[in-house]
């Protein structure tokens, strides 16, 4: 097949690879320096729907996959369909499940999906008084798109009314926050579990752990995330069968009745608590940086999966691996003062294509004079796989020390929650 990836991060390196891995030709648009290594990349940003249209019919590509999310949310699925081009991902009305973080949480209020208790503000003032009603902590979440800098989780009054003011008021993420869910902050363990849907069916990767905040031990503010592990320990069968049968059936279930028929990636975000698994956030593409982790576990043709999903047609059956038969953990290298105002343009050494069970996602990286320098907050991913997670993680972090910039740094603490519960178990 002919494939075109949309997107130029670390999520779209990894797709980038299990495609090429697979024997399939591969465009990436806009791509970055690594990916650049493995497929063509265009000049072509990821909202340029025209373009990526253009070159799709030019180039005649068999399947067009979507990496982020905000070409979903506006509507490059519609307009590729329209014209016949098949394409994974789900359809504008179906990606408000992401893009309007108020209608996901009505949604799974009125179908019974289990989820924290919430509210929904456009008024500043009652905002307020409602954060002064309740218990603290409270998590405070831009409804629109915001790259993974949209939640937070306020610990104290003076925090929470900050932030509220900042979104509300200020309009630091212009329009994405100007409307807010503020919503009860749970305990558990957290997991995402990604399916891959054709409207019927769901073909579902190992379950992940994400560590969204900056710093070791959950410190630090929330970031699109600094690290990721799969599969995850605490997800038995048992539980894997309890988020599927309480999260995703009723899920579908749900925009069907909506009259909205979902193909793509369907991404749960879930807090484990003592009241079972409860839903975070949904999101309608493959989550970054799991992908970096699940990937390279992934014992099929991802591409021919994503087609068939695409054709509304799933017949590929692969379980997902609950018992760790083997591993992959990646580690996240970001950018001095990410997830605010970082320096571009440092030029970054070292191996940067990792080894046999070693490999580097490049996510915010370019070519400058036949250099690669950092491009965005977070420049790399190292992904380390082994058939234990204690080996999969000293992979990741050896590879991660075989590589420097100016400013680099890393959460030391990728996995630890998942070695202390095995350790635990055994």
């Amino acid at each position: 097949m002919k494939v075109l990836v949309v997107g130029s991060g670390g999520r779209e390196h990894a797709l980038v690879w299990s495609v090429a891995r697979a024997g399939h030709t591969v465009y990436c648009a806009p791509g970055n320096a690594g990916i650049s290594q493995v497929a063509e990349c265009l000049d072509i940003e990821a909202l340029d729907i025209p373009g990526l249209l253009s070159f799709a019919r030019k180039g005649k590509v068999d399947l067009t996959v979507v990496g982020p999310e905000a070409p979903l949310v506006a509507g490059i699925t519609d307009a590729f369909e329209s014209r016949g081009l098949a394409i994974f991902g789900p359809s504008r009305s179906a990606a408000r499940l992401e893009g309007d973080k108020a209608f996901a949480k009505e949604l799974m209020q009125r179908y019974g999906i289990p989820t924290a208790n919430f509210a929904v503000f456009e008024d500043m003032e009652k905002a307020e008084n409602y954060v002064r009603n309740h218990k603290l902590p409270v998590v405070i979440k831009a409804t629109g798109l915001a790259a993974g800098k949209g939640v937070t989780v306020a610990r104290s009054f003076e925090e929470a009314l900050n932030t509220l003011h900042d979104l509300m008021k200020i309009g630091k993420l212009g329009e994405a926050g100007k409307r807010v869910v503020i919503e009860e902050h749970l305990e558990g363990e957290e997991v995402s579990i990604i399916g891959l849907c054709d409207g019927k069916k769901l073909l579902f990767l190992s379950p992940s752990q994400d560590h969204k905040r900056l710093l070791d031990g959950d410190a630090g503010p929330n970031t699109g995330g600094m690290g990721a592990y799969a599969p995850v320990p605490i997800v038995n069968k048992a539980v894997f069968n309890q988020i599927i049968e309480e999260v995703f059936s009723p899920l579908l279930q749900a925009l069907n009745k909506e009259g909205v028929e979902y193909r793509g990636a369907i991404y749960a975000g879930l807090m484990l608590t003592r009241d079972g698994p409860k839903v975070l956030e949904f999101n309608c593409r493959f989550g970054d940086p799991e992908t970096q982790a699940l990937v390279p576990l992934f014992p099929g043709d991802l591409a021919e999966a994503c087609r068939q999903c695409a054709l509304g047609d799933l017949t590929i059956n692969l379980e997902p691996d609950l018992s760790g038969k083997h591993w992959a953990l990646c580690v996240v290298a970001a950018a001095r003062g990410y997830p605010g105002t970082y320096e571009k343009g440092l030029p970054i050494s070292g191996n940067l294509t990792g080894g046999e069970n070693t490999i580097v996602f490049h996510a915010g990286t370019k070519m400058v004079d036949e250099k690669v320098v950092t491009s965005g907050g977070r420049v790399l991913g190292v992904t380390g796989i082994g058939k234990t997670l204690s080996e999969a993680r000293d992979r990741a972090y050896y590879g991660l020390g075989l590589i420097h910039f100016a400013g680099m740094h890393y959460r030391h603490d990728i996995g630890e929650k998942g070695l202390h519960y095995l350790n635990q178990r055994a």
